[in-house]
């Protein structure tokens, strides 16, 4: 890397509002091939293009994911819900990731557990290609359609953990996201309605059927959000509880299906 290249590069980024430019500016180094395309890059990051996008790589639980432009990039805070889903599957059980996006959170789950199905769906044609990249090797079950629609029903009753990462940003929050987001990620993987639970309704509708006995069900959802996230659940034949990490200030809710 020569030294004035980073300097100069590092200087554009930190002036286009980038909060970590140096570390950007290696990123980019690293992955152009010649001028050509450093310059493209680094003028669609400079025009607000989310840094994966442009790298065509994310990274999540320190795993990288291949992600397309407009797909939704998945957030470090969401590895809250990961962790607290590897801490309730076993080896050989089922996992259904819904509005998978990269497949990243189903691959992390999963990873180093032995028998395990992995089922993903989305709704996002490229995002369900990025996903089918991604889970090369680890699963064939990626499903593009909206929710449980896509899902084989062969899985009914024997779900062990659902992971339903939905949106539940409430529509009129949108406009306050960073424009990285609300400008460049598809709008579906963003947008939860009015109350940004519209989403979880239509799963906690459903959820119950797919759930083997004592299954679970992780997603997450604002401070203001949690009493109606566990009535709702609650009123699926699900017993819910929040898992709270203060630092990221995420909450995961975990509903149940109890056993018998």
């Amino acid at each position: 890397m020569k030294r004035h290249a980073f300097t100069e590069l590092t200087a554009r980024l930190r002036a286009a509002g980038c909060v970590f430019a140096e570390e950007e500016a290696e990123r980019l180094l690293a992955a152009a091939s010649t001028v050509d395309e450093l310059e493209t890059m680094v003028a669609r990051r400079v025009a607000g293009h989310p840094l994966e996008h442009v790298l065509g790589v994310a990274f999540f639980a320190g795993v990288p994911f291949a992600v397309a432009d407009g797909v939704f990039v998945p957030r470090h805070r969401t590895e809250l819900l990961t962790a607290t889903g590897r801490g309730l599957l076993c080896d050989g059980g089922v996992v259904l990731d819904l509005c998978c996006g990269t497949g990243a959170l189903g691959l992390v789950v999963v990873r180093g557990f032995a028998g395990v199905r992995l089922v993903s769906t989305d709704i996002d044609p490229v995002a369900v290609d990025c996903a089918r990249r991604n889970l090369d090797g680890v699963t064939e079950e990626v499903f593009a359609g909206d929710l449980f629609s896509a899902v084989p029903s062969t899985l009914l009753g024997s779900v062990d953990l659902l992971l339903a990462n939905v949106p539940y940003v409430p529509t009129a929050e949108i406009a306050y996201l960073p424009e990285e987001f609300r400008v460049h990620e598809a709008r579906a993987a963003l947008d939860g309605g009015a109350d940004g639970l519209d989403v979880l309704r239509r799963v906690a509708a459903e959820a119950g059927g797919w759930l083997a006995p004592g299954g679970a069900l992780l997603t997450e959802a604002g401070p203001a959000q949690l009493g109606t996230a566990h009535a709702l659940l609650r009123a699926g034949g699900l017993n819910p509880y929040t898992v709270t990490d203060e630092e990221s200030e995420t909450n995961v809710v975990v509903a149940v299906r109890e056993p018998g």
